[in-house]
C-alpha cells in the first residue's frame, strides 16, 4: 500500500479515535469520498492497536489500578477502588460486544455503511453532545463512577456501531448528561474505549489470521505507529483543552460535516 495512503488512514484514524467526531465515520468516507481502495482489515487493526497504545500510556496510572483490581474481581472481593474501576469497565464493555456480534453475524455492519447513514449520524449525536454538555449538571467527578452508570454508559456506547455516531462522542454525551464534568466525562469516555478497542480488534483479528505476509505486515507497523502517535497528540490536547474550553467546536465539525455528506449523498 502506498505510504501516502497509509499516512491517511492512520492519521484520521488517530485523530479522531478519540475526539466526539466518529473514527469509523471518517475511515468509510476515505475511500468513499476519496476513490481510495479500502484500506482492508489487516490495515484496521494496526491502526486499532495503535490508538489502543496511546489511551493506554497517556492514562497509564488508572489502567495500573483497574489491572491491578483485577485479581480481587476474580476473587469477587470489590472493597478499593481499584477493583471497582476494573468492574465498572468490565460491565460498561458488555452492551457494544454483545450487540457488535449481533450486527456483525447479521451482515448489518455492511448495510450501515453509507454516506447518507453517517450525514444523518453526524449531526444527530452532534446535536445530542452538545445539548448534554449545555444541559448536563456537574456534580460528579471521575472518582464518583457508580455500577449504574456505568451500565447506562455502556448501553449508550453500544449505539455508537452506527456509523458516525462516534464512540467517545456518545459516551461523552451519557456521561454529562448523569453529570459528570467535562474532564471526568471525557477521562472514563477514554477508559472505556481500552476493553472495547480490544475485544473489537481481537474480533477484526479473526478474520485476517492467515492472510498477513511481510509487506502486509511492514504496512501494518507503519500505520499502527502513525495512528500512535496522531492519537497521542489528539488525546493529549483534547484532555488539556477541556479544562477551559466546551464540546461546543467539535459540535459545529459535526454537523458541518453532516451537512455536506447529505449534500452529496442526496445531490
Amino acid at each position: 500500500m502506498p505510504i501516502l495512503h497509509l499516512l491517511l488512514v492512520a492519521v484520521i484514524q488517530g485523530l479522531t479515535e478519540f475526539l466526539p467526531v466518529s473514527s469509523s465515520g471518517h475511515l468509510i468516507l476515505l475511500p468513499n469520498l476519496t476513490g481510495l481502495a479500502d484500506q482492508g482489515l489487516a490495515i484496521d487493526v494496526a491502526v486499532h492497536l495503535g490508538t489502543l497504545g496511546a489511551v493506554v500510556l497517556y492514562f497509564w496510572r488508572d489502567v495500573r489500578a483497574a489491572v491491578a483490581g483485577v485479581p480481587k474481581l476474580i476473587r469477587w472481593q470489590i472493597d478499593d477502588q481499584n477493583s471497582w474501576l476494573a468492574l465498572c469497565l468490565i460491565v460498561s464493555t458488555i452492551p457494544v460486544v454483545i450487540l457488535g456480534l449481533v450486527i456483525k453475524l447479521t451482515g448489518l455492519d455492511v448495510a450501515m455503511r453509507s454516506v447518507a447513514m453517517i450525514g444523518w449520524t453526524m449531526i444527530l449525536f452532534g446535536i445530542l453532545l452538545y445539548w448534554a454538555d449545555q444541559k448536563g449538571p456537574t456534580i460528579k467527578t471521575g472518582e464518583h463512577w457508580s455500577l449504574k452508570d456505568a451500565v447506562t454508559m455502556g448501553l449508550w456506547q453500544a449505539v455508537a456501531l452506527i456509523p458516525g455516531t462516534s464512540r467517545s462522542g456518545i459516551t461523552i454525551s451519557a456521561a454529562r448528561w448523569l453529570g459528570y464534568e467535562r474532564h471526568g466525562a471525557a477521562r472514563l469516555s477514554m477508559l472505556m474505549s481500552i476493553p472495547t478497542i480490544l475485544a473489537s480488534g481481537a474480533v477484526l483479528s479473526l478474520d485476517v489470521i492467515g492472510e498477513a505476509d511481510w509487506a502486509l505486515a511492514r504496512d501494518a507497523g507503519i500505520a499502527a505507529v502513525f495512528a500512535f502517535v496522531s492519537a497521542l497528540l489528539a488525546l493529549a490536547l483534547m484532555m488539556r483543552l477541556l479544562r477551559s474550553v466546551s464540546f461546543t467546536p467539535y459540535v459545529i465539525y459535526r454537523v458541518i460535516l453532516g451537512i455536506i455528506l447529505l449534500a452529496i449523498a442526496y445531490g
